[in-house]
Parts: C-alpha cells; sequence; structure tokens
C-alpha cells in the first residue's frame, strides 16, 4: 500500500551537496526527569492478552488505556523499528545512524513537518484524539522506562506531537513525493515546462505494470450465495521495516472494537475492520504534487520572479549532526528556502519549488480514529469527507450490506489548461494552488447493482461492473488520475465479473490467483518473443520453446514460470513514460537463460525451487509473483546467488471479514511471518509462515471466550509509580 523507498536515493544524492561544518563531540541529550515521566505514565493501563499466534489482544477502560497499551504491546515485539521512525519524524535520525540517514533529516527540515505540526496540533486536533495520542506516547514511554538498555539517549520523553510527525512525514511518500523530490537531483532537468493551453485527453491503458502493489475487494449480500457482506483486506507491503504490517485487537470500555494491522508509529486500526464495518486502502496514483521552474534574480540569488517582481526566498540553514564513531560526528550544513509555492531546492540545472498536497494538513491520524470509531456508513463517510489521508483508494463494507469505493485524494484544485505533470513556470502566482476538491467530486462507486467493487492499484474507472464504471470524462484532466491497469487488477475484475454468485471460499481463490492475464503486458512481451527469429542460437531457441509451454501460471510446480518471470522483471516496471519496454527484449531473454543456466542447468526448473519464503531457518516454495494477486516481490532483475528468489514484499498481512446473512461477524488472517518482529528466539518469530505459504487463513478470536480457551500471556501494564 503505501511507499517509503526513495529516501536512500535521495540521501546518495544529498551528501554531495553538504558543506562540511566541523567535526564535533556529539553533545549529550538532556538529562529527563525520569519520576516526573513514571508519574504521567501511572495515568494508565492497559491488559494485553496475547492469543495463540502471540498476536496482542489490547484492553483499556478509555480508548487511551487502550493506546498505551497498544505501545506497550508494539515496543515488546519491534522497539528498534518504532525507535527509528520517531527518530526520523524528528530529524534527528543521523545522528544515530550515520550519513544514511542525513538525507531523511534534511527532508524534515526542508517540508517543515515540527513547525506544522507544532503550530497545528492544539487548534486542528479534537481533544478525543490529542488523549489518544498522550496515551500513545505513554505507553513507549512506559515501556522503554522499563527496558532503558534498549533504548538510544535522547528518545525520551515520545510525545503526542512526535506520532503525528511520523504521520505528516509519511504520507505524502504514500502517493509519490519522494520520488518527485528525488527526480530534482538527477544530473538533468527530467521535465518539460508547461506553456498552458494543454489539454490531456483520457486514455485507458491496459500495460502498466506496476512492481508493487495491493489488492481489495468487498462483495454485497446480492452477490453472495449465502447473502453474506465480504471484505479482502490485502495490502502489499515490505516484511520489514517502518512500513511493515503489525496485527492488533483494540477494545475499551468507551466503545472502540477493532481489528486489523498498523504500522509502527500509528496508534489505532490502518485498515482492517470494526464490529460494525471494515475498510482496505490500495495506493493510488493522483497528481498530488507540483513542481515549479523559479526565474532566480542574476543579481541576487536569494530573490526569484513573481508576477513582475523580485520577492526575497524565505531562508534557513539546517545543521545536520551525522554520526561518525564512538561520541564524534560532523556537523553539517545545507541551505534550506521557501518561495510562496513552497520548499525550494537549487539544483544546476535549475531552482525549483514544490507544492504538494497535505502541506498543511496533520489530521491523517484523526481520520483513522474516526475510522475506527464509526458505527454506520454514515459515520464512516463523514471521516473520509475530512480528506486528512491525502491518497489511497478505499473499500468499504459493512454489517448493513453496504459496500462502496471511493478514489480518496486530498486533490488540489488547479487552473485547467495546463499540463500539471509538466513544470510549471514558477513567475505567475495563479498557477499556486490554495484549495482542494470535496470528496464528493472524486470518483466512486457506492452501492452498485452489480455487488462487488475491487481495486488492485489500477485506474478507478474500472472498479465494477463495466456498465457501473464512472467515466473518466467526468473528472477534469488536472486531476491526474491514473489510466493504467494492473495485471492483477485485469484478473480480479474478470473473475468477479464471471461469477454471479460468490461464496467465500471462491473469493479467497480469487484473492490468491496465481496467473497473468491474457492482455497482461507480461503476456504481450511471452508473445513478442515468441514472434522473433532466433533459429541461430540453440539457447534461445530452448527458451522460446519453454515459453511457448508457459501458462502464464505462478504456481510452485510450474516449469516456465522461472523463465517467464525472470524475463518479465527486465523489461516491465512501474512507469509514467509508457514505453513498450525498458528492455530489449531478446537481450532480457538471453540474460534471463544464461541466469537459469549458470544456477540450475536447465531452462525449466520448478518455480517453487526459484520462488522462495524464508524467515530464519523457515524456508519454502511459495506461489505467486510480480503482480500476480497472490503477490510475492524479490526486488531483484536477477537470481540471487543461492540461484533464487527471496521474497521481501508483496502479500503480508491478509484479512477476510464478513457478515453473516444474519449479521454475524467472522474475522480470519494470516501474516507472512508472526508477531514477533524481530526477537528470532520467539516461538513467534514465524509460527504462521507455513500457513502464509499454504495461502490459508486462520480465525481470529474475537470473543473473549474463544480468546482465553488458547491465549499464552496475559498481563497488565501502566499503572506503576515507582
Amino acid at each position: 500500500m503505501i511507499r517509503w523507498g526513495l529516501l536512500g536515493l535521495v540521501a546518495t544524492l544529498l551528501l554531495g551537496l553538504l558543506v562540511l561544518a566541523v567535526l564535533a563531540w556529539t553533545p549529550a541529550p538532556p538529562e529527563i526527569d525520569r519520576q516526573a515521566l513514571r508519574a504521567t505514565t501511572a495515568q494508565y493501563a492497559a491488559r494485553i492478552i496475547r492469543d495463540s499466534y502471540g498476536v496482542p489482544h489490547i484492553f483499556g477502560e478509555r480508548d487511551a488505556d487502550t493506546a498505551f497499551g497498544l505501545a506497550w504491546a508494539h515496543a515488546e515485539d519491534d522497539w528498534e523499528t518504532i525507535e527509528t521512525t520517531l527518530l526520523a519524524a524528528r530529524g534527528e535520525l543521523a545522528r544515530h545512524d550515520g550519513q544514511d540517514a542525513a538525507a531523511t533529516d534534511y527532508i524534515v527540515r526542508l517540508l517543515r513537518i515540527r513547525e506544522t505540526v507544532a503550530s497545528r496540533y492544539s487548534t486542528e486536533l479534537s481533544a478525543d484524539t490529542r488523549a489518544l495520542l498522550d496515551g500513545y506516547a505513554a505507553g513507549f514511554n512506559a515501556w522503554a522506562l522499563d527496558n532503558p538498555t534498549e533504548v538510544r539517549p535522547g528518545v525520551l520523553p515520545v510525545t503526542g506531537e512526535d506520532v503525528v510527525a511520523g504521520f505528516v512525514l509519511r504520507t505524502p511518500f504514500m502517493y509519490g513525493l519522494d520520488a518527485d523530490i528525488a527526480e530534482l537531483f538527477g544530473e538533468e532537468r527530467q521535465r518539460t515546462i508547461s506553456v498552458g493551453e494543454t489539454e490531456t485527453a483520457w486514455q485507458l491503458i491496459d500495460g502498466d505494470n506496476p512492481e508493487s502493489g495491493s489488492n481489495a475487494i468487498a462483495v454485497a449480500p446480492s452477490r453472495s450465495t449465502d447473502g453474506a457482506t465480504r471484505l479482502i483486506v490485502n495490502s502489499h507491503q515490505p516484511f520489514t521495516g517502518p512500513v511493515a504490517w503489525y496485527e492488533i485487537r483494540l477494545r475499551s470500555e468507551d466503545g472502540w472494537d477493532a481489528a486489523g494491522g498498523t504500522f509502527p508509529g500509528a496508534p489505532l486500526v490502518l485498515h482492517g475492520h470494526n464490529r460494525d464495518l471494515g475498510w482496505a486502502h490500495t495506493v493510488n496514483h493522483p497528481d498530488l504534487a507540483d513542481i515549479y521552474v523559479l526565474e532566480v534574480n542574476p543579481e541576487n540569488e536569494d530573490q526569484y520572479r513573481l508576477d513582475g517582481e523580485w520577492v526575497d526566498f524565505e531562508t534557513d540553514t539546517a545543521e545536520l549532526r551525522v554520526r561518525l564513531f564512538g561520541p564524534f560526528s560532523w556537523v553539517f550544513e545545507r541551505e534550506l528556502l521557501w518561495s510562496a509555492h513552497g520548499p525550494v531546492i537549487r539544483r544546476p540545472h535549475g531552482t525549483y519549488a514544490i507544492r504538494y498536497s497535505g502541506f498543511d494538513e496533520i489530521r491523517a491520524v484523526e481520520q483513522w480514529y474516526r475510522m475506527n470509531r464509526a458505527g454506520n456508513f454514515g459515520d464512516w463517510m463523514a471521516a473520509m469527507d475530512m480528506r486528512a489521508i491525502t491518497s489511497l483508494n478505499t473499500i468499504y463494507a459493512d454489517r448493513e450490506g453496504h459496500i462502496g469505493y471511493l478514489y480518496n485524494a486530498r486533490m488540489p484544485l488547479r487552473a485547467e489548461g495546463h499540463d500539471w505533470r509538466a513544470y510549471l513556470p514558477g513567475d505567475r502566482s495563479e498557477l499556486i494552488w490554495t484549495d482542494y476538491a470535496p470528496q464528493s467530486a472524486l470518483p466512486a462507486v457506492i452501492d452498485p447493482a452489480s455487488g462487488f467493487v475491487a481495486n488492485s492499484n489500477n485506474t478507478p474507472f474500472r472498479a465494477t461492473a463495466p456498465d457501473e464504471d464512472v467515466s473518466a470524462d467526468a473528472y477534469p484532466a488536472s486531476f491526474g488520475i491514473e489510466m493504467e491497469m494492473t495485471n492483477r487488477g485485469q484478473r480480479l475484475l474478470a473473475l468477479l465479473n464471471a461469477d454471479t454468485a460468490i461464496s467465500g471460499d471462491e473469493l479467497l481463490a480469487y484473492k490468491f490467483d496465481l496467473r497473468y492475464a491474457p492482455d497482461s503486458p507480461t503476456a504481450r512481451l511471452v508473445a513478442e518473443v515468441l514472434a522473433m527469429d532466433l533459429d541461430d542460437d540453440p539457447l534461445m531457441i530452448e527458451a522460446q520453446r519453454v515459453l511457448r509451454d508457459w501458462d502464464f501460471s505462478t504456481d510452485v510446480n510450474n516449469r516456465s514460470a522461472a523463465l517467464g518471470v525472470l524475463l518479465s522483471i527486465k523489461c516491465i516496471v512501474n512507469r509514467h513514460d509508457r514505453r513498450p519496454w525498458t528492455c530489449d527484449p531478446a537481450e532480457a531473454l538471453r540474460q534471463s537463460a544464461r541466469d537459469l543456466m549458470d544456477h540450475h542447468g536447465r531452462l525449466d526448473p520448478l518455480w517453487g525451487d526459484i520462488n522462495r519464503h524464508v524467515r530464519g531457518a523457515f524456508d519454502a516454495p511459495v506461489d505467486g509473483g510480480p503482480d500476480i494477486l497472490r503477490a510475492i516481490y524479490c526486488g531483484c532483475e536477477t537470481l540471487n546467488d543461492n540461484g533464487r528468489f527471496e521474497g521481501v514484499a508483496g502479500d503480508t498481512y491478509i484479512m477476510a471479514v464478513e457478515w453473516s446473512a444474519e449479521g454475524i461477524l467472522r474475522s480470519r488472517a494470516i501474516h507472512q511471518f508472526g508477531a514477533a518482529v524481530l526477537d528470532d528466539s520467539s516461538p513467534h518469530f514465524a509460527d504462521q509462515a507455513d500457513e502464509f505459504v499454504a495461502m490459508e487463513l486462520r480465525n481470529i478470536p474475537l470473543e473473549m471466550d474463544a480468546l482465553m480457551a488458547s491465549h499464552t500471556a496475559d498481563y497488565t501494564v501502566g499503572g506503576r509509580t515507582d
């Protein structure tokens, strides 16, 4: 679902621009009053019951108590990642992790993350949300006070503002702001400048094949064999790290009762369900960021032209402390500039300003909180109308049988007649947008007669039966709504449209589908390779024979999938320039064939010998592959040293939620590894991996008697003053 991938690239590019200031002794952080901090944490208490898989079920009197318990339980399982997330949101990561983290600290300063949160926290977040955040921060503080050897200097105290800053930093990267920033650090300018009076025609494209993504499906009673309402929650994420899913169950006496997945640093369920309704997210790609080319005064580099006048940049200097070794650190200085448009970056090929959706928004956590607490479709839609979550497709289902698809985006209202995908001239204030479109102005499909909605990171104009899809013609080109289809979208919609009465088992089978569609990019690439005349090369002729036998399945026993997938990942990536391929297909086939021969001595090894799910000592063949509904990504283009693909992302936490015709809730789930994120000695480090590989889900014990019948731990945290 969520992107977090290009800051490493930005780090490499930025460090060459940093100006060395001084080698210094790293100052000790200020002392904290541990007794006062302990007294603050004593205001909260929670009961944590871990089920047979070690998943924490957290109970509190108030919502804030439950959030306190969530923080404690998550810290037990993944403190290292949580700590890194908190430091990143403060812009203090490089002082601990060294130069690779300097770019993150710079971005926090450039985007004014901390200043934005500080100026809006007490006025724009409700008292209930701030109470939730206070309880969550207190949970981290309480755990850290009890585990001082696990905590790096300067981390405590954690505050509610730290938590919100994490949301403000991460949410723009969901829609790709990191990529927009990274392209400015290329050696040359990457786009043309819009000259105005440009119209962009909508054209559906079957062919863009993202390297990662997510799936979400809702089926109404009218489409079910048994009158049930069903929801599939299936975000594709990295297997580990700051945006890897952690499973939770939350319940308070105030009425909060939710289950699902969360990320390190999030005090609630990000997607999942409560007793009455549920939702699932997939990443979408609206155009939510604009880059302006500024004209700088040749006689004063600290001025830019706007509406015919020279205007001063707002300036500052970022002092970035970067750990060197032991107690020593480098202190680097980096220029900070802002224009009326937003943050500014100087490069040899130009000076650029960035304006992006969410620069003025801190309430994403409040919107998710309201979604957690919603009791019906009206409540949930009121939360969505906040538009504080800046992007993400969202699929909805509830106990009453309502389903829906929303193309969620905090969409800027821009002047028409310009190509907003290009760079914009920075000297015209009318091109600096200030308002956002309401949620009702964006694509949505609510309670369609077809009885189903789905999204797999594909265009919102294909979300249900063809005669009920919304038309692209109803939306302005300035919204920049994506038109691409994915293989997953093609397969999923074909399967759902073909089945007029869908059972629960059938729906799961569709989610775990293993094939590339006949009109997918992979199928078209293979057809092109098979049409080539390669008579003078025996290896290539044999490779063509193997591909000719491929049924485009990625089951573990398939003998053509290894060659087909190797070829595909060399040539098909997430691209916006819509080139036919990113490779020479003949050369990519030759390289793929040699790779297989070098490691396996044959072109047709079993796909299960190549595609592996690995966690500690667990090592098993796994079905699926890139852009398959059963998604497995290796993050590579060649076999590793062991001649294999080892999954690093894709299917992770999967939920199947259903309300029977009588309104009875049943929820099942599976995690790619287990609840013990870091502790390889824990029985829950990989105890779900077998079922994950087998594509089987387990029941979530939502009722107390079921939970207590098989729980592995039961303890109370908080309420201590010693």
